[in-house]
């Protein structure tokens, strides 16, 4: 077994990551993901992750298909069944859910509270600092 074998999800997760309430507005979810220069923000209920929003998710589920962004809902567009792993897991376990569950980010969630989500990028800069996706995911933002 490797060191990098046995580091953990809080070893290379993001912590605090940014999130919001599923009754806010696309808008508001939008302006989150500008001001943070992310492309996803957790969807909460109460402290509990309940879903992702992504980029993606409002220009596929909402502008394509018509809605109004100033009044849908962040929980009427996220995807829902989120997978979520704990900061003492192993980044092997990150990657089997990330795998099995074709997603490209994981909450992380320490007693039912979100501490941090760790992302396909994170993981790529920690098992091959050299690859392409690494080169993108340590890359500045495009602005």
């Amino acid at each position: 077994m490797t060191d990098m074998d046995q580091r953990t999800v809080g070893e290379v997760m993001t912590a605090d990551p940014v999130s919001i309430g599923s009754r806010q507005t696309l808008v508001e979810a939008a302006k989150l993901m500008r001001d943070h220069d992310i492309g996803d923000v957790i969807v909460t209920g109460d402290s509990a992750p309940m879903g992702i929003i992504t980029d993606r998710d409002i220009v596929v589920r909402a502008i394509a298909e018509g809605r109004d962004i100033i009044t849908t809902e962040v929980g009427d567009v996220c995807s829902h069944d989120v997978a979520t792993v704990r900061p003492e897991e192993s980044i092997e376990m990150a990657i089997e859910v990330m795998r099995s569950r074709a997603v490209r980010r994981v909450p992380v969630v320490s007693d039912g509270r979100i501490v941090g989500v760790v992302c396909l990028g994170d993981l790529a800069v920690e098992r091959d600092p050299r690859s392409a996706l690494a080169d993108i995911s340590k890359a500045a933002p495009n602005n």
